[in-house]
């Protein structure tokens, strides 16, 4: 039996050093695609100007995903720091996140959804080249649509595999989630080191052990007597 104890609680552990690895993993997964480019905004203005490739992230497209992916983070420390009840109720909410950040990412983006990211606040008006022409304003997003808002601009979706890599890492953390409610009463706790059953039985285990030692008096007096007072300790204890 005690070994099989152990055997189970190196397979508790090993479970759950796995599933956080996962979730963080699947976390951070979600954050790099998000970094990169999944579309490119192409805007062809009147033949003076050049044309212009605007790449858009992921992050401005599927802004959600992103805050489902921290907020994936965030549960994984709660499933750290939780136990019994609370913990499976934390990995319903992490399954839950996973599920949304999936579901965010993995939605269909438009042109409209391409070219509104390209053309947004964060954008300066001067990098359209000339975008201020054919008597637009040259302050605010009205002028900028009215120069490539005739059907010059068209998006060109190029970020797939970013795409796919981002609901891998929402799927990870939904597998994280169903294993912390499935198997998270049996890991270890973050207070289990503190709080082990015996353990101050243990510490004051060594002291009740110990040989009584003999005072000063009296091993002055057996030494007067010319006595041993060790081998006297040795056969007061012999018959226990």
């Amino acid at each position: 039996m005690p070994r099989e104890a152990e055997a189970g609680a190196a397979r508790g552990r090993g479970e759950y050093a796995l599933v956080l690895v996962a979730g963080a993993a699947g976390g951070g997964l979600i954050l790099l695609a998000l970094r990169q480019v999944w579309a490119h905004a192409i805007f062809t203005p009147p033949h003076p100007l050049p044309a212009q490739d605007l790449p858009v992230s992921g992050q401005k497209l599927v802004p959600l995903a992103s805050a489902l992916a921290i907020a994936g983070l965030a549960c994984l420390a709660a499933v750290i720091a939780t136990r019994g009840v609370l913990r499976r109720g934390a990995g319903v909410l992490l399954a839950l996140i996973g599920a949304g950040a999936a579901v965010a990412a993995g939605a269909a983006v438009t042109s409209g959804a391409v070219l509104s990211a390209a053309l947004s606040a964060d954008q300066a008006p001067g990098s359209f080249g000339g975008s201020t022409t054919s008597g637009t304003s040259s302050s605010g997003g009205s002028g900028i649509t009215t120069v490539f808002g005739s059907g010059a601009g068209h998006a060109s979706i190029t970020g797939l595999p970013w795409r796919a890599a981002a609901v891998a890492g929402a799927l990870a953390i939904v597998l994280a989630g169903l294993a912390t409610v499935w198997r998270g009463t049996r890991w270890p706790v973050m207070s289990g080191r503190f709080d082990r059953p015996g353990q101050p039985a243990e510490q004051a285990h060594p002291a009740e052990q110990a040989p009584a030692q003999a005072d000063s008096a009296t091993m002055w007096e057996s030494l007067s007597r010319d006595v041993d007072p060790t081998v006297d300790a040795t056969r007061g204890q012999s018959p226990g």
